[in-house]
């Protein structure tokens, strides 16, 4: 799949901004799985500062930028053409049973092992909580099959919580969304990795974008596609699989990658620091937009 992808933040603010400094990751990540043509990024005033071709510890693509000038308005939007391909076949064998690599992982030896074990641990929004231990156990059977164990995580979560975007925001305490039973897309995937952790397997939370079709015959609204989130396990000996619990699925051709870490933290599309400012809302517009070839 190829799609023209178009992500506008607008933050509006009480009180003029005398200096901030912000990090944003907007870039998409390039691997086998998906690559990227040109990325246009546009910042509104203009920064003093801008550095744009960072990696931050995980390799994800980050700029940095400093606006020196007052200003009662910023405006961050990016544009870039991204071709996906579909993820390759699971392992035949399902990646074993599942505590076979919960006890790889123990020892942190092996093929690619090291490099998980950022993603093994609690985390700032993904702390080790009793009861994703005890959600996930009717999942992880014994000697159950990893991805079996895995998917059936996945088509539970998307089944036992509603997505209902009013019932949280970011930063809300995990143990409130297990008791709710209610939220977005990230707090599904920050679920789903508690579970996995608590679990003793390795889970990296993924920030991207999803294409979305509009009802039939009703055409798709411009801006109204939103960033979203989703979670990968680590099979040693075959790689990460990117799994989607709100839509119950195998992340593949429309999922887009633009950046993956612990939790929403590590990967947040803007967050800075500014003097001044007073109270302030912010407006997201998002378009996917699939290119016919």
């Amino acid at each position: 799949m190829k799609f023209r992808v178009r992500h506008l933040t607008r933050y509006h603010y009480g009180a003029p901004v005398s200096l901030s400094h912000h990090a944003a990751h907007l870039r998409p990540r390039g691997d086998s799985r998906q690559r990227h043509h040109g990325v246009d990024l546009d910042i509104r005033p203009f920064p003093a500062v801008l550095k744009d071709d960072r990696l931050d510890y995980f390799g994800n693509p980050t700029t940095f930028f400093t606006i020196q000038e007052p200003h009662t308005t910023l405006e961050v939007e990016v544009l870039f053409v991204v071709e996906t391909h579909p993820p390759p076949p699971l392992p035949e064998d399902g990646g074993g049973a599942w505590e076979t690599t919960r006890d790889r992982l123990c020892t942190g030896t092996g093929a690619g092992i090291e490099r998980s074990l950022d993603f093994l641990h609690a985390s700032a929004q993904v702390p080790l909580l009793p009861q994703a231990a005890a959600y996930a156990a009717p999942s992880f059977l014994p000697g159950r099959r990893l991805t079996e164990a895995v998917l059936d995580l996945v088509r539970r979560i998307h089944a036992d919580f509603v997505f209902d975007p009013d019932a949280t925001s970011v930063g809300i305490p995990l143990a409130e969304v297990f008791s709710g039973r209610r939220g977005v897309c990230q707090d599904f995937a920050h679920v789903g990795i508690a579970c996995l952790r608590a679990t003793g397997l390795a889970a990296r939370y993924v920030s991207g974008y999803i294409r979305t079709l509009p009802p039939p015959g009703r055409e798709k609204l411009q801006g109204a596609d939103a960033s979203h989130a989703w979670l990968a396990v680590f099979l040693p000996g075959w790689g990460w699989l990117e799994v989607d619990p709100t839509n119950n699925m195998i992340a593949g051709e429309d999922h887009v990658v633009v950046a993956w870490g612990r939790d929403y933290d590590d990967v947040s599309p803007i967050r800075g620091v500014v003097l001044g400012g007073g109270d302030h809302h912010v407006e997201v517009a998002v378009d996917v937009d699939a290119i016919r070839a």
